[in-house]
C-alpha cells in the first residue's frame, strides 16, 4: 500500500473516540474493555466495503456482530509516540441493507497496560483511542464513509477485566445496550499520524489438541499441551448460568504436581517482589458461548483450571497458538531424535517470542531486548521469513534511539529513556552485544535477503551507535585500568570498557559447597555492575565498526567505508594490545573470551592455532563442558569446528547434563532456558523457561552438521557453501531451506564404506560443495549426488 491509511484532511476524515470511563484512570489490573457502537443504516446492498482502523490501545472490531478479519492483538507494538500503524480488512460480506451496527472492542494493550519486568503502566499514555473509517460503496455505484466521530456511543464490555501480561476476565451475562450508552469523548489525543506496518501481523497460527487433562482435586483440573508455547485456551465449554471457570497459565509444575509460576518472580531494586501471574476467567451466561480471549496472551505450556461444581472434557478445550504470521523457510532432519528434538526446541522458543516483536519470553518481561535478537537473528533467517518482521521492529529501534546514539535495551522502550535521561538504566541499552543489534541485526537481514532498504533505512541509526560507542572508548577509563596507569596508552582511546556491559551473561552458575546455586549479581551487586567488561566491549566495537564499513560499501559510500575500516583495525590493534599475550591467551582466558577472538577476527594469523587450542584445553578443563553464556554459546561449537576441533563441538553437542542443551531435553524442556540451570537436579525451575537465546546453536546443525552456509560476501544466497563436518554417531542429516533464489536441499548419510551427498541449487544460485575426503566442486542450478569414502 503507498498511500496513508487515512486521509485526515478530508472534510469526512475520521477522528480519535475515546470511551466514556469511569472511573476515567482506573488502576490498571481493574481496568476493563470498552464497547464504541455506531449504529448506521444502508440503503442498498454493498458491492465493496473497506474498513480501516488503528488505535491506542489494542482493538478488534465487529461487523452484525461477527468478527472483522483475523488480525489478532492489533495494532500490534511499537513505540507509540513515534509510530502508529493500522489495519484494512474488506468487510462487504458483513454489511446488509437496513440496519448495520459497527463495535469496536477496545483495551489497554502494550500502551497502557503492564509493560516489562518491572511491569510499568500508563507508557504511552492514559487514554486509549480509536480511529476508525469505513469505507462503502453500494451496487449503484454510490459511496458513503462511516468515520469515527462524535456520533459514536461508549459502552461497558463483556470484557471487564483485560490486561496483556496479566489476563483477561469475561462476564458474559453482560449484554451491552444502547440506553446505557454514553457520548464517546472526540479529539482528546494526539497520537503520530498511522502508517502501514511493514511487517506481518499477529494470527492464530495453530490450532493444537492438549495433550493430557488431569483432575487435581473436585472442581480442578491441570491441563498440559505437551509444548511450551505462546498463545491462549479455546473453551468450548462455560457452563450453566453464574459458573465461573478460572485458567491460571504457566510453564512448570511443583513438586506435587500442581502450576507453579514462582520461578518467573523478580525482586525489584527497591526489594519488592513482583509476581507474574497470567489468568483468563470467564462467567457463563448459560448459553452455549465459546470463550476465546483475545485482549491477552500468555507463555505456557500448562495451565490450572478451576471449574468448581462441573465436569470438564478435554475435548471442551483447544490450544491456540498465537505469533506473528511469519513464513517457515527452514526444516532440519538427522538419524539423531535428540539433535532433532533440540532444533525444534529452539524453533518453539523462537515462535514463542514473536508476538508482533522478538521479545525475551514469553512469560515475564516480554520486552524485545536487542541482545536477543542480536545472538538469535541470523539463526531466524534460517528458519522463518523475517525481513519485513524485522523491519518493522527495527523501526521501533530507531525510533527509541536518543539523538547522542544510545539505544533503548529494548523496544518498544517501555523506560522511554529517549525522555528520560535522568533514569539510571539508561546505561543498560548501551551495552556490547546488545547495542551493537543496532548494527548487526540489520546487516543479518540484508545478508539473508539481499535487499538494501534495511541497510539505507538504518545506515544513521547504524553510525549513531558505533560512534556512541567510540565516544564512550574515548571519554571513559575504568577505575581498574586508572589504578594501573594514571596516564591512558594511546591504544585505550579504543578499549570501550564503560559505563556498563552485562558482558558474557548468564554462564552457567557455580556451586556452594552444599551445592546451592551461586548467583553472581545476587551476591554482590556493585561488584557484578562495575567489573572490568573491557575485553567484550571492544570485541563487539570492532565487530560493528567492521559490519558498518562493509553496510557503508553496499550502499556504495566508499569514504564511509574506507573510515569504518580504519576505525576498525585500530579497535582490532587496540584489543590486541590490551588483551592478548604474546602466546595467543587472552587477558581473561574464558571460552567466551577465545570464541570472540576466533569468530570476531581478531587475533594475528599465527596466533589462531593457539587461541583455538587454548579453548579447546579451557573445554577439558571444564571436563568437557561448556562455560559460555548469553552471547558466545551459539557461536562456541562453530569456533571449535572451524579451527581443527570438530570432535571436541560434537562432544559437547551431544553433552548430557549441566550445562548442556540436551540436558535441558532431559528434564522435560520443550524450549531452550534462560539459565543453564532451567530446572535443577531436584525439579525446582530457574528464570525463563522458555528464552531463545541459547538456541542459537542451532545455527551449529545448519551451517556444520548439514553444512550449509552461505559464501563470504554473498548476499541473498546467490552463492553458497556445502561442506558437511562429520562426527559424534550421526549418520545422516539434512536440510531443506526456501531461500530467496529458491528450494535449496542438501542431504547427505554414511555408512562404513561410503559418504553420500546430495545437494539441490536452485536457479540464479552458485554452489560450492566440498566433500570430507577435501575434494571440492562449482555447480549451478540442478540437483547433484556427489560420493566419496567414508572418514574413519
Amino acid at each position: 500500500m503507498t498511500r496513508r491509511p487515512f486521509d485526515l484532511t478530508a472534510p469526512d476524515a475520521p477522528q480519535w473516540i475515546s470511551p466514556a470511563e469511569t472511573p476515567e484512570h482506573a488502576d490498571a489490573p481493574d481496568r476493563g474493555a470498552h464497547l464504541l457502537r455506531r449504529v448506521f443504516e444502508l440503503d442498498s446492498p454493498a458491492a465493496d466495503g473497506l474498513l480501516t482502523a488503528t488505535a491506542l490501545g489494542l482493538y478488534e472490531t465487529f461487523l452484525n456482530g461477527l468478527r472483522v478479519g483475523d488480525v489478532e492483538l492489533a495494532p500490534g507494538s511499537t513505540s507509540y509516540d513515534e509510530t502508529l500503524h493500522a489495519q484494512q480488512y474488506a468487510v462487504s460480506d458483513l454489511l446488509r441493507p437496513g440496519r448495520n451496527v459497527l463495535d469496536v472492542v477496545l483495551s489497554d494493550g502494550w500502551y497502557r497496560g503492564r509493560n516489562s519486568g518491572v511491569q510499568r503502566r500508563d507508557v504511552w499514555g492514559r487514554t486509549t483511542a480509536a480511529l476508525v473509517q469505513l469505507e462503502i460503496t453500494a451496487e449503484d455505484g454510490s459511496s458513503s464513509v462511516i468515520a469515527s466521530d462524535d456520533t459514536w456511543t461508549s459502552l461497558p464490555s463483556q470484557i471487564v477485566r483485560a490486561d496483556l501480561m496479566g489476563g483477561q476476565t469475561t462476564d458474559l451475562r453482560i449484554e451491552p445496550d444502547l440506553t446505557d450508552g454514553l457520548p464517546v469523548r472526540v479529539g482528546i489525543v494526539s497520537p503520530p499520524e498511522p502508517s502501514w506496518s511493514p511487517g506481518p501481523p499477529v494470527r492464530r497460527i495453530e490450532e493444537r489438541r492438549p495433550a493430557s487433562l488431569t483432575l487435581l482435586s473436585d472442581g480442578v483440573s491441570l491441563l498440559d499441551t505437551g509444548q511450551n508455547l505462546s498463545g491462549w485456551l479455546r473453551l468450548d465449554d462455560v457452563g450453566p448460568t453464574g459458573s465461573e471457570t478460572v485458567l491460571h497459565f504457566g510453564e512448570h509444575l511443583d513438586a506435587v504436581g500442581d502450576l507453579t509460576t514462582a520461578h518467573l518472580d523478580l525482586t525489584t531494586p527497591q526489594g519488592d517482589r513482583l509476581a507474574f501471574h497470567q489468568t483468563d476467567t470467564v462467567i457463563s451466561n448459560g448459553e452455549h458461548v465459546v470463550f476465546e480471549p483475545r485482549h491477552t496472551v500468555h507463555g505456557f505450556q500448562f495451565a490450572r483450571i478451576e471449574h468448581p461444581g462441573r465436569t470438564l472434557s478435554i475435548d471442551d478445550l483447544t490450544v491456540i497458538v498465537v505469533h506473528s504470521d511469519v513464513r517457515r523457510r527452514g526444516w532440519f532432519r538427522s538419524s539423531s531424535d535428540e539433535l532433532t528434538r533440540l532444533h525444534e526446541a529452539a524453533l518453539w522458543s523462537f515462535r514463542g517470542n514473536i508476538v508482533d516483536v522478538p521479545t525475551d519470553c514469553p512469560t515475564r518481561e516480554r520486552s524485545g531486548w536487542t541482545g536477543d535478537y542480536q545472538v538469535f537473528s541470523p539463526v531466524a533467517t534460517m528458519l522463518y521469513d523475517v525481513e519485513a518482521f524485522s523491519r518493522k521492529w527495527l523501526q521501533s529501534v530507531r525510533d527509541d534511539q536518543t539523538p547522542e546514539g544510545l539505544p533503548a535495551a529494548f523496544s518498544p522502550d517501555s523506560l522511554r529513556i529517549k525522555h528520560h535521561p535522568e533514569l539510571p538504566t539508561r546505561v543498560l541499552g548501551g551495552a556490547a552485544g546488545w547495542g551493537d543489534a543496532l548494527v548487526l541485526v540489520p546487516w543479518t537481514i540484508h545478508e539473508a535477503y539481499g535487499d538494501t532498504a534495511v541497510l539505507q533505512e538504518s545506515w544513521e541509526s547504524m553510525r549513531g551507535w558505533v560512534e556512541y560507542a567510540l565516544g564512550l572508548a574515548e571519554s571513559l577509563r575504568h577505575p581498574d585500568r586508572f589504578a594501573r596507569s594514571a596516564e591512558p596508552q594511546p591504544h585505550e582511546r579504543f578499549i570501550w570498557d564503560g559505563p556498563f556491559h552485562y558482558g558474557e551473561w548468564l554462564e552457567p552458575k557455580k556451586r556452594r559447597a552444599d551445592g546451592s546455586l551461586i548467583d553472581p549479581m545476587a551476591e554482590n551487586p556493585y561488584a557484578y555492575m562495575s567489573a572490568d567488561r573491557g575485553e567484550v566491549g571492544t570485541a563487539y566495537l570492532h565487530l560493528s565498526a567492521r559490519t558498518l564499513a562493509r553496510a557503508a560499501e553496499v550502499l556504495g559510500d566508499e569514504t564511509a567505508s574506507a573510515h569504518y575500516v580504519d576505525i576498525a583495525e585500530q579497535v582490532k590493534v587496540a584489543w590486541q594490545t590490551e588483551f592478548l599475550t604474546a602466546d595467543g591467551r587472552t587477558r581473561d582466558d574464558t571460552q567466551a573470551a577465545y570464541v570472540r577472538a576466533l569468530v570476531f577476527d581478531l587475533l594475528p594469523d599465527d596466533l589462531v592455532a593457539p587461541a583455538a587450542d587454548r579453548l579447546a584445553q579451557l573445554v577439558h578443563e571444564a571436563d568437557d563442558r561448556l562455560s559460555t553464556g548469553f552471547l558466545s554459546s551459539g557461536l562456541l561449537l562453530g569456533a571449535l569446528a572451524d579451527h581443527g576441533h570438530s570432535d571436541l563441538a560434537y562432544r559437547l553437542l551431544e553433552r548430557h547434563g549441566t550445562p548442556s542443551w540436551l540436558g535441558m531435553l532431559d528434564r522435560g524442556a520443550t524450549t531452550v532456558w534462560e539459565d543453564w540451570d532451567g530446572i535443577d537436579e531436584h525439579g525446582h525451575a530457574h528464570e525463563s523457561l522458555n528464552h531463545y537465546s541459547k538456541g542459537a546453536v542451532i545455527r551449529f546443525l545448519h551451517e556444520h552438521v548439514v553444512g550449509l552456509r552461505q559464501s563470504p560476501g554473498s548476499a541473498g544466497w546467490k552463492s553458497f557453501v556445502v561442506r558437511p563436518v562429520l562426527g559424534g554417531d550421526l549418520e545422516s542429516a539434512g536440510y531443506t531451506f526456501q531461500s530467496p533464489q529458491g528450494d535449496i536441499v542438501v542431504d547427505w548419510h554414511r555408512t562404513t564404506a561410503l559418504f553420500t551427498l546430495e545437494v539441490t541449487v536452485p536457479a540464479d544460485s552458485v554452489a560450492v560443495i566440498a566433500l570430507p575426503d577435501g575434494s571440492r566442486s562449482e555447480h549451478g542450478p540442478g540437483h547433484f549426488r556427489l560420493t566419496c569414502p567414508s572418514p574413519h
